[in-house]
């Protein structure tokens, strides 16, 4: 490892690497605003302008606009992942786990926002966008497992997973939004029907 022996030279590099650092950031949030804006494919040059950068200067920071859509990706998933925590107690009656899972699915998912149409969008043509969400969804598919671990472990192994199948659909962002969006319903309304077709799944399974 050379060392310089020239703390001028050290402290130029150091407020380069911090500007450039500091610019990447930028263009990341940048893009994640106009998702939120609705806007799920925005040009280079409406990124760059937001960010306050010149077009040319954003390629700088990222190979392309795929490798820039990852790192938004990533950064989202990054700031939504106390999200994903589940807080209630594992002997909680049925009821109760179930309208804790389908209030912190409506929290995740208001929270994820546009971002969630734009990995789904980048997925088939983006291996490490789609591997991002195959683990996303493995670990929310986990979460419903380890929650309803009882019941399902008092059904027929067949059966227990075609519920588990069930019940992992109706907690998707998919379905989610499609009661946000297609069905206009209200953020509260939309957590009630989810909790109630998940009752209705294992209301054999309470009694």
């Amino acid at each position: 490892m050379v060392v310089s022996q020239d703390p001028a030279l050290d402290e130029a590099e150091d407020g380069r690497r911090a500007r450039r650092d500091r610019n990447r950031d930028a263009v990341v949030d940048a893009l994640l605003e106009l998702y939120a804006a609705g806007n799920l494919a925005p040009s280079s040059d409406e990124v760059a302008a937001r960010a306050g950068l010149s077009s040319r200067s954003l390629f700088r920071y990222f190979t392309d606009v795929d490798d820039l859509s990852r790192a938004a990706i990533a950064r989202q998933q990054e700031r939504m992942r106390p999200l994903f925590d589940l807080v209630v107690e594992p002997d909680a009656p049925l009821g109760r786990r179930i309208e804790a899972l389908a209030e912190q699915r409506a929290r995740l998912f208001e929270g994820i926002g546009s971002t969630g149409y734009v990995t789904r969008m980048r997925a088939p043509f983006q291996p490490i966008v789609a591997e991002q969400l195959t683990q996303s969804r493995s670990l929310l598919r986990a979460q419903i497992r380890r929650l309803l671990a009882e019941e399902l472990a008092n059904l027929d192994p067949g059966v227990a997973a075609s519920k588990l199948a069930a019940a992992d659909v109706l907690c998707s962002f998919e379905s989610y939004r499609l009661l946000r969006d297609d069905q206009g319903l209200s953020r509260s309304k939309a957590t009630t029907v989810l909790a109630a077709a998940l009752a209705a799944l294992f209301a054999q399974e309470s009694r």
